[in-house]
Protein backbone atom coordinates (compact mmCIF):
# COMPACT_ATOMS: atom_id res chain seq x y z
CA UNK A 1 0.00 0.00 0.00
CA UNK A 2 2.73 2.51 -0.89
CA UNK A 3 0.14 4.92 -2.27
CA UNK A 4 -0.95 5.71 1.30
CA UNK A 5 2.37 7.31 2.18
CA UNK A 6 1.92 11.04 2.66
CA UNK A 7 -1.83 10.74 3.18
CA UNK A 8 -3.57 11.70 6.43
CA UNK A 9 -6.01 9.48 8.34
CA UNK A 10 -9.12 11.27 9.61
CA UNK A 11 -7.39 14.61 9.06
CA UNK A 12 -4.97 13.88 11.93
CA UNK A 13 -2.43 11.09 11.36
CA UNK A 14 0.01 11.68 8.48
CA UNK A 15 1.57 8.45 7.16
CA UNK A 16 5.31 9.08 6.79
CA UNK A 17 6.91 5.64 6.40
CA UNK A 18 6.03 1.95 6.31
CA UNK A 19 7.30 0.01 9.32
CA UNK A 20 6.03 -3.50 8.61
CA UNK A 21 3.42 -5.39 6.63
CA UNK A 22 1.60 -8.64 7.35
CA UNK A 23 -1.16 -10.72 5.88
CA UNK A 24 -3.96 -8.60 7.28
CA UNK A 25 -2.50 -5.16 7.83
CA UNK A 26 0.34 -2.70 7.36
CA UNK A 27 1.95 -0.63 10.11
CA UNK A 28 3.09 2.90 9.35
CA UNK A 29 5.15 5.46 11.17
CA UNK A 30 2.70 8.35 11.38
CA UNK A 31 2.71 11.87 12.76
CA UNK A 32 -0.08 12.95 15.06
CA UNK A 33 -0.66 16.54 13.89
CA UNK A 34 -2.92 17.30 16.85
CA UNK A 35 -0.54 16.30 19.63
CA UNK A 36 2.60 16.78 17.50
CA UNK A 37 4.23 13.40 18.13
CA UNK A 38 5.13 10.22 16.27
CA UNK A 39 2.71 7.30 16.49
CA UNK A 40 2.28 3.91 14.83
CA UNK A 41 -0.80 3.43 12.65
CA UNK A 42 -1.97 -0.09 11.82
CA UNK A 43 -4.28 -0.15 8.79
CA UNK A 44 -6.35 -3.14 7.73
CA UNK A 45 -5.80 -4.13 4.11
CA UNK A 46 -8.73 -3.23 1.89
CA UNK A 47 -9.10 -6.87 0.84
CA UNK A 48 -10.21 -7.67 4.37
CA UNK A 49 -12.40 -4.66 4.99
CA UNK A 50 -15.43 -6.40 3.47
CA UNK A 51 -14.85 -9.64 5.39
CA UNK A 52 -17.02 -9.47 8.51
CA UNK A 53 -14.88 -11.97 10.45
CA UNK A 54 -11.59 -10.26 9.65
CA UNK A 55 -13.07 -6.82 10.31
CA UNK A 56 -14.42 -7.96 13.65
CA UNK A 57 -11.07 -9.50 14.59
CA UNK A 58 -9.33 -6.23 13.76
CA UNK A 59 -11.80 -4.16 15.75
CA UNK A 60 -11.60 -6.57 18.65
CA UNK A 61 -7.85 -6.06 18.83
CA UNK A 62 -8.45 -2.37 19.38
CA UNK A 63 -11.06 -2.98 22.06
CA UNK A 64 -8.93 -5.60 23.80
CA UNK A 65 -5.68 -3.67 23.91
CA UNK A 66 -7.42 -0.40 24.75
CA UNK A 67 -8.43 -2.04 28.04
CA UNK A 68 -4.81 -2.69 28.92
CA UNK A 69 -2.46 -0.19 30.52
CA UNK A 70 0.87 -1.73 31.43
CA UNK A 71 4.52 -0.61 31.09
CA UNK A 72 5.31 -3.68 29.00
CA UNK A 73 2.35 -3.48 26.62
CA UNK A 74 2.24 -1.05 23.70
CA UNK A 75 -0.57 1.43 24.39
CA UNK A 76 -3.53 2.00 22.06
CA UNK A 77 -4.08 5.72 21.46
CA UNK A 78 -6.97 5.84 19.02
CA UNK A 79 -9.09 3.84 16.55
CA UNK A 80 -11.18 4.79 13.58
CA UNK A 81 -11.92 4.34 9.87
CA UNK A 82 -10.85 6.43 6.92
CA UNK A 83 -12.21 5.84 3.42
CA UNK A 84 -13.51 2.44 4.51
CA UNK A 85 -10.08 1.54 5.93
CA UNK A 86 -10.18 0.63 9.65
CA UNK A 87 -7.10 1.63 11.60
CA UNK A 88 -5.62 1.49 15.10
CA UNK A 89 -3.13 4.07 16.42
CA UNK A 90 -0.50 2.89 18.91
CA UNK A 91 2.25 4.63 20.80
CA UNK A 92 5.37 4.65 18.65
CA UNK A 93 8.20 2.56 20.09
CA UNK A 94 11.55 3.53 18.60
CA UNK A 95 13.96 0.61 18.62
CA UNK A 96 13.87 -2.93 17.28
CA UNK A 97 11.88 -6.11 17.65
CA UNK A 98 13.16 -8.88 19.89
CA UNK A 99 13.49 -11.02 16.73
CA UNK A 100 15.78 -8.41 15.18
CA UNK A 101 17.81 -8.27 18.38
CA UNK A 102 18.28 -12.05 18.38
CA UNK A 103 19.23 -11.99 14.68
CA UNK A 104 21.75 -9.23 15.36
CA UNK A 105 23.36 -10.79 18.47
CA UNK A 106 22.93 -14.48 17.67
CA UNK A 107 21.91 -15.22 21.24
CA UNK A 108 21.34 -12.88 24.14
CA UNK A 109 23.35 -12.63 27.37
CA UNK A 110 21.74 -15.09 29.77
CA UNK A 111 20.65 -12.54 32.38
CA UNK A 112 19.25 -10.26 29.67
CA UNK A 113 17.19 -13.12 28.20
CA UNK A 114 15.72 -13.88 31.63
CA UNK A 115 15.01 -10.19 32.23
CA UNK A 116 13.07 -9.93 28.97
CA UNK A 117 11.17 -13.11 29.80
CA UNK A 118 10.16 -11.57 33.14
CA UNK A 119 8.92 -8.38 31.47
CA UNK A 120 6.95 -10.34 28.87
CA UNK A 121 5.50 -12.65 31.53
CA UNK A 122 4.44 -9.68 33.65
CA UNK A 123 2.66 -8.15 30.66
CA UNK A 124 0.95 -11.44 29.79
CA UNK A 125 -0.07 -11.90 33.40
CA UNK A 126 -1.72 -8.49 33.38
CA UNK A 127 -3.54 -9.33 30.13
CA UNK A 128 -4.66 -12.67 31.52
CA UNK A 129 -6.03 -10.99 34.63
CA UNK A 130 -8.13 -8.92 32.24
CA UNK A 131 -9.36 -12.09 30.53
CA UNK A 132 -7.27 -11.57 27.38
CA UNK A 133 -5.04 -14.21 25.80
CA UNK A 134 -2.50 -12.94 23.28
CA UNK A 135 -2.35 -16.18 21.22
CA UNK A 136 0.60 -15.04 19.11
CA UNK A 137 3.52 -14.54 21.50
CA UNK A 138 6.71 -14.43 19.44
CA UNK A 139 9.85 -12.26 19.25
CA UNK A 140 8.42 -10.40 16.25
CA UNK A 141 5.63 -9.13 18.52
CA UNK A 142 7.96 -7.86 21.26
CA UNK A 143 9.42 -4.40 20.77
CA UNK A 144 12.60 -3.29 22.52
CA UNK A 145 12.52 0.46 23.06
CA UNK A 146 15.45 2.87 23.08
CA UNK A 147 15.98 2.27 26.82
CA UNK A 148 16.06 -1.50 26.36
CA UNK A 149 12.61 -2.24 27.80
CA UNK A 150 10.40 -4.96 26.27
CA UNK A 151 6.85 -4.15 25.20
CA UNK A 152 4.35 -6.64 23.75
CA UNK A 153 2.38 -5.58 20.71
CA UNK A 154 0.01 -7.04 18.10
CA UNK A 155 -2.94 -8.56 19.87
CA UNK A 156 -4.33 -9.10 16.38
CA UNK A 157 -5.61 -12.59 17.09
CA UNK A 158 -6.14 -12.10 20.82
CA UNK A 159 -9.17 -13.84 22.26
CA UNK A 160 -11.08 -12.62 25.27
CA UNK A 161 -11.92 -15.47 27.63
CA UNK A 162 -15.44 -14.20 28.32
CA UNK A 163 -16.74 -14.43 24.73
CA UNK A 164 -16.88 -16.93 21.90
CA UNK A 165 -13.92 -16.83 19.55
CA UNK A 166 -13.82 -16.59 15.80
CA UNK A 167 -11.76 -19.78 15.61
CA UNK A 168 -14.39 -22.09 17.03
CA UNK A 169 -14.32 -24.07 13.78
CA UNK A 170 -10.85 -25.33 14.70
CA UNK A 171 -8.77 -23.12 12.43
CA UNK A 172 -5.28 -22.55 13.79
CA UNK A 173 -4.10 -18.99 14.18
CA UNK A 174 -0.61 -18.00 15.28
CA UNK A 175 2.99 -18.56 14.24
CA UNK A 176 3.87 -22.25 14.31
CA UNK A 177 7.48 -21.69 15.44
CA UNK A 178 6.03 -20.74 18.83
CA UNK A 179 2.57 -22.33 18.76
CA UNK A 180 1.36 -24.35 21.75
CA UNK A 181 0.33 -27.98 21.20
CA UNK A 182 -3.29 -27.28 22.05
CA UNK A 183 -3.42 -24.33 19.67
CA UNK A 184 -1.81 -26.38 16.89
CA UNK A 185 -4.56 -28.96 17.34
CA UNK A 186 -7.31 -26.35 17.32
CA UNK A 187 -8.21 -26.99 20.95
CA UNK A 188 -9.15 -24.48 23.64
CA UNK A 189 -6.50 -21.80 24.13
CA UNK A 190 -5.86 -20.25 27.56
CA UNK A 191 -3.19 -18.25 29.33
CA UNK A 192 -1.12 -21.44 29.62
CA UNK A 193 -0.81 -21.37 25.83
CA UNK A 194 0.84 -17.94 26.00
CA UNK A 195 3.25 -19.27 28.64
CA UNK A 196 4.20 -22.16 26.35
CA UNK A 197 4.99 -19.70 23.58
CA UNK A 198 7.00 -17.59 26.02
CA UNK A 199 9.00 -20.69 26.93
CA UNK A 200 9.87 -21.13 23.25
CA UNK A 201 10.80 -17.44 22.98
CA UNK A 202 13.07 -17.85 26.02
CA UNK A 203 14.68 -20.89 24.37
CA UNK A 204 15.39 -18.81 21.26
CA UNK A 205 16.79 -15.88 23.26
CA UNK A 206 19.18 -18.26 25.02
CA UNK A 207 20.26 -20.33 22.00
CA UNK A 208 19.76 -17.99 19.05
CA UNK A 209 17.37 -20.38 17.29
CA UNK A 210 13.91 -21.89 17.64
CA UNK A 211 13.76 -25.46 18.96
CA UNK A 212 12.02 -27.04 15.96
CA UNK A 213 12.75 -26.82 12.23
CA UNK A 214 10.69 -28.53 9.52
CA UNK A 215 10.01 -28.46 5.82
CA UNK A 216 6.78 -26.53 6.32
CA UNK A 217 4.65 -24.90 9.00
CA UNK A 218 2.42 -27.97 9.47
CA UNK A 219 5.45 -30.15 10.19
CA UNK A 220 6.73 -27.63 12.74
CA UNK A 221 3.31 -27.41 14.39
CA UNK A 222 3.19 -31.21 14.76
CA UNK A 223 6.67 -31.19 16.28
CA UNK A 224 5.31 -28.91 18.99
CA UNK A 225 2.56 -31.47 19.55
CA UNK A 226 4.72 -34.61 19.58
CA UNK A 227 8.42 -33.83 20.16
CA UNK A 228 10.15 -32.93 23.40
CA UNK A 229 11.94 -29.60 23.36
CA UNK A 230 15.73 -30.03 22.93
CA UNK A 231 17.88 -29.73 26.05
CA UNK A 232 18.72 -26.04 26.28
CA UNK A 233 21.84 -26.80 28.35
CA UNK A 234 23.30 -28.91 25.55
CA UNK A 235 22.99 -25.96 23.20
CA UNK A 236 24.32 -23.55 25.81
CA UNK A 237 26.10 -25.30 28.70
CA UNK A 238 26.62 -22.04 30.65
CA UNK A 239 22.91 -21.95 31.52
CA UNK A 240 22.10 -22.93 35.09
CA UNK A 241 19.96 -25.99 35.85
CA UNK A 242 17.51 -23.60 37.51
CA UNK A 243 16.91 -21.75 34.24
CA UNK A 244 16.89 -24.91 32.12
CA UNK A 245 14.13 -26.32 34.34
CA UNK A 246 12.01 -23.23 33.68
CA UNK A 247 12.34 -23.64 29.91
CA UNK A 248 11.40 -27.32 30.21
CA UNK A 249 8.36 -26.69 32.39
CA UNK A 250 7.06 -23.82 30.27
CA UNK A 251 7.31 -26.03 27.17
CA UNK A 252 5.54 -29.04 28.67
CA UNK A 253 2.97 -30.66 26.35
CA UNK A 254 0.83 -31.75 29.29
CA UNK A 255 -1.10 -28.81 30.72
CA UNK A 256 -0.96 -30.39 34.18
CA UNK A 257 2.85 -30.32 34.02
CA UNK A 258 3.14 -26.84 32.50
CA UNK A 259 3.04 -23.63 34.54
CA UNK A 260 -0.52 -23.15 35.77
CA UNK A 261 -0.35 -19.36 35.55
CA UNK A 262 2.02 -16.46 35.03
CA UNK A 263 2.62 -15.95 38.76
CA UNK A 264 4.33 -19.33 39.06
CA UNK A 265 6.50 -18.71 36.04
CA UNK A 266 7.39 -15.15 37.04
CA UNK A 267 8.46 -16.29 40.52
CA UNK A 268 10.75 -18.94 39.02
CA UNK A 269 12.14 -16.49 36.46
CA UNK A 270 12.88 -13.93 39.17
CA UNK A 271 14.80 -16.53 41.16
CA UNK A 272 16.63 -17.62 37.99
CA UNK A 273 17.67 -14.03 37.29
CA UNK A 274 19.10 -13.81 40.80
CA UNK A 275 21.01 -17.06 40.23
CA UNK A 276 22.37 -16.05 36.83
CA UNK A 277 23.37 -12.55 37.96
CA UNK A 278 25.16 -13.99 40.99
CA UNK A 279 26.97 -16.57 38.87
CA UNK A 280 28.05 -13.90 36.41
CA UNK A 281 29.15 -11.58 39.19
CA UNK A 282 27.08 -8.69 37.84
CA UNK A 283 24.38 -7.54 35.44
CA UNK A 284 24.07 -4.79 32.86
CA UNK A 285 21.41 -3.29 30.64
CA UNK A 286 17.85 -4.45 31.09
CA UNK A 287 18.91 -7.23 33.47
CA UNK A 288 20.20 -4.60 35.90
CA UNK A 289 16.94 -2.66 35.60
CA UNK A 290 14.79 -5.75 36.26
CA UNK A 291 16.97 -6.74 39.22
CA UNK A 292 15.97 -3.47 40.89
CA UNK A 293 12.32 -4.53 40.59
CA UNK A 294 12.72 -8.01 42.08
CA UNK A 295 10.80 -8.89 45.24
CA UNK A 296 12.92 -9.25 48.38
CA UNK A 297 12.72 -13.05 48.43
CA UNK A 298 14.49 -13.16 45.06
CA UNK A 299 16.68 -10.08 45.47
CA UNK A 300 18.25 -11.39 48.66
CA UNK A 301 19.89 -14.14 46.59
CA UNK A 302 21.94 -11.53 44.72
CA UNK A 303 25.14 -10.12 46.23
CA UNK A 304 24.75 -6.51 47.35
CA UNK A 305 27.58 -5.45 45.03
CA UNK A 306 25.47 -6.70 42.07
CA UNK A 307 22.20 -5.11 43.21
CA UNK A 308 23.90 -1.81 44.08
CA UNK A 309 27.21 -1.49 42.20
CA UNK A 310 27.98 1.88 43.79
CA UNK A 311 27.93 0.18 47.16
CA UNK A 312 31.27 -1.56 46.50
CA UNK A 313 33.52 1.48 46.88
CA UNK A 314 31.87 2.53 50.13
CA UNK A 315 31.91 -1.05 51.40
CA UNK A 316 35.65 -1.35 50.86
CA UNK A 317 36.25 1.77 52.94
CA UNK A 318 33.96 0.50 55.68
CA UNK A 319 35.56 -2.95 55.61
CA UNK A 320 39.01 -1.45 56.05
CA UNK A 321 37.83 0.58 59.03
CA UNK A 322 36.07 -2.43 60.57
CA UNK A 323 39.13 -4.61 60.04
CA UNK A 324 41.30 -2.12 61.90
CA UNK A 325 38.85 -2.01 64.80
CA UNK A 326 38.54 -5.80 64.88
CA UNK A 327 42.29 -6.39 64.86
CA UNK A 328 42.77 -3.83 67.63
CA UNK A 329 39.91 -5.37 69.59
CA UNK A 330 41.28 -8.88 69.16
CA UNK A 331 44.73 -7.86 70.27
CA UNK A 332 43.31 -6.01 73.27
CA UNK A 333 41.16 -8.98 74.22
CA UNK A 334 44.13 -11.34 74.14
CA UNK A 335 46.21 -9.03 76.29
CA UNK A 336 43.48 -8.63 78.89
CA UNK A 337 42.77 -12.36 79.06
CA UNK A 338 39.14 -12.40 78.06
CA UNK A 339 39.02 -16.17 78.34
CA UNK A 340 38.10 -16.68 74.67
CA UNK A 341 40.24 -19.64 73.67
CA UNK A 342 40.19 -18.79 69.96
CA UNK A 343 41.77 -15.37 70.63
CA UNK A 344 44.81 -16.72 72.40
CA UNK A 345 47.13 -16.75 69.38
CA UNK A 346 45.99 -13.87 67.22
CA UNK A 347 48.69 -12.95 64.67
CA UNK A 348 50.08 -9.44 64.85
CA UNK A 349 49.69 -8.73 61.11
CA UNK A 350 47.01 -9.75 58.62
CA UNK A 351 46.97 -9.65 54.84
CA UNK A 352 43.94 -8.82 52.73
CA UNK A 353 41.01 -11.22 52.88
CA UNK A 354 41.40 -14.11 50.46
CA UNK A 355 39.35 -13.71 47.28
CA UNK A 356 37.00 -16.64 46.76
CA UNK A 357 35.02 -17.59 43.65
CA UNK A 358 31.24 -17.38 43.54
CA UNK A 359 31.02 -21.19 43.81
CA UNK A 360 33.65 -21.66 46.54
CA UNK A 361 31.20 -22.45 49.34
CA UNK A 362 29.52 -25.87 49.74
CA UNK A 363 27.32 -27.34 52.44
CA UNK A 364 28.81 -30.33 54.33
CA UNK A 365 26.53 -32.89 56.01
CA UNK A 366 28.27 -36.29 55.85
CA UNK A 367 26.50 -37.60 58.95
CA UNK A 368 22.98 -36.69 57.83
CA UNK A 369 21.25 -36.56 54.44
CA UNK A 370 24.27 -34.93 52.70
CA UNK A 371 22.51 -31.61 52.28
CA UNK A 372 22.22 -28.61 54.57
CA UNK A 373 20.47 -25.77 52.71
CA UNK A 374 22.86 -26.01 49.78
CA UNK A 375 20.86 -23.43 47.84
CA UNK A 376 21.91 -20.75 50.36
CA UNK A 377 25.66 -21.34 50.60
CA UNK A 378 26.59 -18.58 48.15
CA UNK A 379 25.23 -16.05 50.66
CA UNK A 380 28.20 -16.54 52.99
CA UNK A 381 30.69 -15.28 50.38
CA UNK A 382 28.60 -12.66 48.58
CA UNK A 383 29.85 -9.66 50.58
CA UNK A 384 26.32 -8.83 51.74
CA UNK A 385 25.76 -8.99 55.53
CA UNK A 386 21.98 -9.06 54.97
CA UNK A 387 21.99 -12.49 53.29
CA UNK A 388 22.52 -15.66 55.32
CA UNK A 389 23.08 -19.40 55.05
CA UNK A 390 21.39 -21.39 57.78
CA UNK A 391 21.52 -24.91 59.09
CA UNK A 392 18.35 -26.90 59.14
CA UNK A 393 16.09 -26.38 62.16
CA UNK A 394 16.69 -28.74 65.07
CA UNK A 395 13.83 -28.84 67.63
CA UNK A 396 14.86 -28.06 71.16
CA UNK A 397 18.12 -26.49 69.94
CA UNK A 398 19.61 -30.00 70.03
CA UNK A 399 21.88 -30.92 67.14
CA UNK A 400 20.89 -34.52 66.44
CA UNK A 401 24.25 -35.48 64.89
CA UNK A 402 27.93 -34.78 65.69
CA UNK A 403 28.00 -31.79 63.40
CA UNK A 404 27.25 -30.03 60.11
CA UNK A 405 29.28 -27.47 58.26
CA UNK A 406 30.41 -25.36 55.34
CA UNK A 407 33.49 -25.86 53.17
CA UNK A 408 35.41 -23.12 51.36
CA UNK A 409 37.52 -23.79 48.26
CA UNK A 410 40.55 -21.45 48.45
CA UNK A 411 41.91 -22.62 45.09
CA UNK A 412 44.85 -23.06 44.49
CA UNK A 413 45.57 -23.05 48.23
CA UNK A 414 46.60 -20.69 51.01
CA UNK A 415 48.00 -20.80 54.53
CA UNK A 416 45.18 -18.91 56.25
CA UNK A 417 45.78 -17.77 59.83
CA UNK A 418 42.29 -16.47 60.66
CA UNK A 419 38.74 -17.38 59.74
CA UNK A 420 36.25 -14.53 60.13
CA UNK A 421 32.64 -15.31 60.98
CA UNK A 422 29.76 -12.84 60.75
CA UNK A 423 26.55 -14.24 62.26
CA UNK A 424 23.21 -12.96 63.58
CA UNK A 425 23.00 -16.04 65.89
CA UNK A 426 26.14 -16.11 68.09
CA UNK A 427 26.51 -18.74 70.79
CA UNK A 428 27.25 -21.81 68.67
CA UNK A 429 30.35 -24.01 68.95
CA UNK A 430 32.67 -24.67 66.01
CA UNK A 431 35.90 -26.31 64.93
CA UNK A 432 37.92 -25.47 61.81
CA UNK A 433 39.62 -28.04 59.61
CA UNK A 434 41.76 -27.98 56.48
CA UNK A 435 42.50 -30.29 53.54
CA UNK A 436 45.05 -30.02 50.74
CA UNK A 437 43.02 -32.13 48.29
CA UNK A 438 39.51 -33.41 47.89
CA UNK A 439 37.52 -32.05 49.55
CA UNK A 440 37.21 -35.09 51.85
CA UNK A 441 33.70 -36.50 52.15
CA UNK A 442 34.10 -37.53 55.80
CA UNK A 443 35.43 -35.64 58.79
CA UNK A 444 38.24 -38.20 59.16
CA UNK A 445 39.91 -36.88 56.02
CA UNK A 446 40.32 -33.34 57.39
CA UNK A 447 43.19 -31.87 59.44
CA UNK A 448 42.20 -29.98 62.64
CA UNK A 449 43.29 -26.31 62.52
CA UNK A 450 41.63 -24.95 65.66
CA UNK A 451 40.35 -26.17 69.03
CA UNK A 452 36.63 -26.29 69.75
CA UNK A 453 35.56 -22.65 70.20
CA UNK A 454 32.36 -20.80 71.00
CA UNK A 455 31.35 -18.03 68.61
CA UNK A 456 30.36 -15.52 71.28
CA UNK A 457 30.11 -12.37 69.19
CA UNK A 458 28.34 -11.43 65.97
CA UNK A 459 31.77 -10.72 64.49
CA UNK A 460 34.31 -13.34 65.51
CA UNK A 461 37.79 -14.30 64.27
CA UNK A 462 39.15 -17.80 64.90
CA UNK A 463 42.91 -18.31 64.85
CA UNK A 464 44.08 -21.18 62.63
CA UNK A 465 47.21 -23.29 63.16
CA UNK A 466 48.16 -23.99 59.54
CA UNK A 467 51.91 -23.98 60.33
CA UNK A 468 52.54 -22.21 56.98
CA UNK A 469 50.92 -25.13 55.13
CA UNK A 470 48.78 -24.07 52.18
CA UNK A 471 45.37 -25.75 52.36
CA UNK A 472 43.01 -25.61 49.42
CA UNK A 473 39.88 -26.50 51.41
CA UNK A 474 38.69 -25.15 54.76
CA UNK A 475 35.80 -26.58 56.80
CA UNK A 476 33.79 -24.75 59.43
CA UNK A 477 32.33 -27.58 61.51
CA UNK A 478 29.39 -26.67 63.78
CA UNK A 479 29.03 -29.00 66.76
CA UNK A 480 26.54 -27.21 69.04
CA UNK A 481 23.67 -24.77 68.51
CA UNK A 482 23.17 -21.54 70.46
CA UNK A 483 21.12 -21.86 73.64
CA UNK A 484 17.38 -21.94 72.92
CA UNK A 485 17.98 -21.39 69.17
CA UNK A 486 17.06 -24.17 66.73
CA UNK A 487 19.44 -23.22 63.91
CA UNK A 488 22.69 -21.40 63.17
CA UNK A 489 22.73 -18.57 60.63
CA UNK A 490 25.93 -17.25 59.05
CA UNK A 491 26.14 -14.10 56.93
CA UNK A 492 29.81 -14.20 55.89
CA UNK A 493 32.87 -16.44 56.14
CA UNK A 494 36.29 -14.90 55.43
CA UNK A 495 39.83 -16.29 55.33
CA UNK A 496 42.86 -14.12 56.14
CA UNK A 497 46.53 -14.96 55.42
CA UNK A 498 49.45 -13.58 57.39
CA UNK A 499 50.40 -10.08 56.24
Amino acid sequence: MPSLLGTTLSGRYRLDARIDSGGMSTVYLAYDQTLERNVAAKILHRDFSDDPDQLERFRREARAVARLSHPHIVNVIDTGEDDNRPYIVFEYVAGETLKQRIARLGRLPISEAVAYAIEIARALGYAHQNQIVHRDVKPQNVLIDAEGTAKITDFGIALTLDQDGLTADGRVLGTTDYVSPEQALGHEVTGQSDLYSLGIVLFEMLTGDVPFRGENQVVVAMMHVRDEIPDVQIRRPQISSTLAAIVDRAAEKDLDERYIDDREMIADLENALAVEASRAGGATGEAAAVIRSLPEQSARRIPLRVRHPGWLVAAVAVAVAVAVVVVIGLAGGAEKGTGRQHLAVVPKGLGDAISLSQTAAKDFDPLGDNTEHGDEVSFIIDGDPNTTWSTESYPGALLTKPGVGITLDANPGVAAVLMGILTPTPGFVVEVYGAQAGPPTTLAGWTPLSPSSTVTERTTRIALSTQSTAYRYYLLWITKLPKDVDQVRISELTLFPRG
